[in-house]
């Protein structure tokens, strides 16, 4: 084992926390109390190179290691979960997925320009009746000569009004339940296609989020991706690819609440001496930094076994379900710390915790988690290699 970061590691997270200290930080309170989400920072994101960091040279991409990916998620969360969120939906869901089940005319046509930051991928699995039981989604897509019709709606799509593809999930044959759903690339300014932001979220209100439309779409066959029946399996590889970067972003903002929480411990003082001193004080600080450490083993090490083309659903299910658990309380502690003045926009961490609560709702409630982790301790679950994994990277070993 090698805990060291790579020199070209180091440099990356040094470039994308200088980006977010001079192109997020200074804006983002006023975007998050307006509600706006800024598309200019998804072009240059693009133009560093950012947006297809994962993805190899040869379809567009930067070439770097899935850890990489990590380092880029985590510090953007430094700056908001909007971000993140972001690239762990254009990358994460819908790119790597793409690389992972796509044919070569689908890599040409769709993940080349994604992977440059010239078109914004999303991911529509969610409808407002399917969320963990994803069974029970209600979308269609019915085969018509050359192409399927999609009917139906999607919820809680982040980038419904930017992105420009959307993987969505619908079924093609509902008797048969996970083993009738199909995935499909569909386009926005295909004839039928809608979306709709979603106003008064908790959390995460730079970023757009909201529902897609689908009224008799016609999808080409061509953009069937897999096979049909394949889509279950495929919305899952990709839930993967995305939990790895919540994990992520989940250090990144545990790393951001401590950051406060100590300039603001060093600085406020109570009988005399900084609050810093006061073990309580002393306690919640400790309890971040440990969930900081804790949670960087576990997001690097599912990077690790991405790097080397493993299967990693149980390794990416415990960092995601541990790291946004440790940010969801290190924001709590964080306000805590702050007093008063952590229940005011004054001070950025009570964003922090209205975004930290998000991550442990999507992508798997920590709930779905519990269980997940509870079966393979129990024996009753276990992950077989699938028909198509994640390339590993073809690199040299990544230093972690």
């Amino acid at each position: 084992m090698n805990f060291n970061f790579s020199e070209e590691q180091n440099m990356l997270r040094s470039t994308v926390r200088s980006f977010v200290d001079k192109e997020i930080m200074p804006y983002i309170a006023e975007w998050d109390r307006e509600g706006k989400f800024d598309p200019n920072i998804m072009t240059r994101l693009a133009d560093l190179g950012l947006m297809g960091v994962c993805i190899p040279e040869e379809y567009g991409g930067s070439g770097m290691d899935y850890n990489a990916l990590a380092i880029v998620c985590e510090e953007l969360e430094r700056g908001d979960t909007a971000f993140r969120t972001a690239v762990s939906v254009h990358t994460g869901l819908n790119s790597m997925t793409l690389l992972q089940w796509g044919t070569e005319e689908q890599k040409q046509k769709y993940l080349v320009p994604q992977a440059k930051g010239e078109k914004v991928g999303a991911y529509g699995l969610t409808e407002p009746g399917a969320g963990s039981d994803v069974a029970s989604l209600q979308a269609t897509a019915v085969k018509d000569g050359d192409y399927y019709i999609l009917n139906g709606s999607k919820a809680w799509i982040s980038l419904c009004d930017t992105a420009d593809h959307f993987l969505v999930f619908a079924y093609t044959n509902k008797e048969k339940r996970h083993k009738g759903i199909s995935a499909f690339i569909v386009e926005r300014d295909w004839e039928g296609f809608d979306s709709k932001a979603t106003k008064g979220k908790l959390g995460i209100r730079s970023g757009n989020t909201g529902e897609i439309f689908f009224d008799h779409v016609k999808v080409p066959q061509e953009n069937l991706l897999g096979e049909e029946g394949e889509g279950f399996k495929i919305a899952m590889a990709a839930l993967d690819n995305g939990r790895f970067t919540v994990a992520a972003g989940a250090v990144g903002q545990i790393r951001a609440c401590l950051e406060a929480s100590v300039d603001y411990a060093r600085e406020r003082e109570t009988f005399g001496k900084p609050i810093g001193q006061h073990q309580l004080v002393q306690q919640m600080i400790a309890n971040m930094k440990a969930g900081l450490e804790m949670s960087s083993l576990l997001v690097y090490r599912a990077g690790e076994m991405k790097n080397a083309g493993k299967r990693n659903t149980e390794e990416t299910s415990m960092a995601k379900w541990q790291a946004c658990d440790f940010a969801n309380k290190s924001a709590d502690d964080a306000v805590q710390v702050h007093g008063a003045y952590g229940y005011s926009d004054e001070y950025p961490v009570e964003r922090y915790l209205r975004n930290s609560k998000a991550p442990v709702i999507y992508e798997g409630t920590r709930e779905v988690h519990t269980i997940m982790q509870a079966g393979y301790a129990l024996g009753y679950r276990e992950d077989k290699p699938l028909n198509k994994m994640l390339p590993a990277w073809g690199g040299n070993r990544a230093k972690v």
